[in-house]
């Protein structure tokens, strides 16, 4: 299966997709100096974030499906260099709404848990037709 949403995403800023099945994804997110939050080396959590919503995106895998909502917690700290690995699965469909439950870890530590809210449009979301 290839994917079929967020083709243009940064893959080193959002991770990899690494399987993809009907209504699932996994994505690796290699963290970097660049994602530092301070000189310890601690991620900022936007970035861990970005990662379980490609996730998400992908487990919906629409061309226009966007984030509406997400609720999220964040369980344990990403430092420099820990690959952190995102899996996603759609798990109620009601008609354009999908919602997606994801749980990020750093080999069995999970990092990140919680659902996002995704809607499948019609229409790019930036394409507005003329009143």
């Amino acid at each position: 299966m290839q994917p079929n949403t967020h083709l243009r995403l940064s893959r080193s800023l959002c991770g990899e997709p690494v399987a993809l099945s009907p209504g699932s994804a996994t994505v690796s997110l290699t963290t970097t100096a660049q994602m530092a939050a301070d000189v310890q080396g601690l991620v900022h959590g936007g970035f861990v974030f970005g990662a379980a919503d490609h996730a998400a995106m992908l487990a919906v895998n629409e061309p226009h499906v966007v984030l509406g909502a997400a609720d999220l917690r964040f369980v344990a700290p990403v430092s420099v260099g820990e690959v952190v690995t995102c899996r996603a699965e759609v798990t109620e469909r009601k008609g354009r709404k999908h919602l997606v439950t994801t749980t990020c870890a750093v080999g069995e530590r999970t990092v990140l848990t919680g659902t996002l809210t995704c809607f499948v449009l019609d229409q790019h979301v930036l394409d507005r037709s003329e009143s």
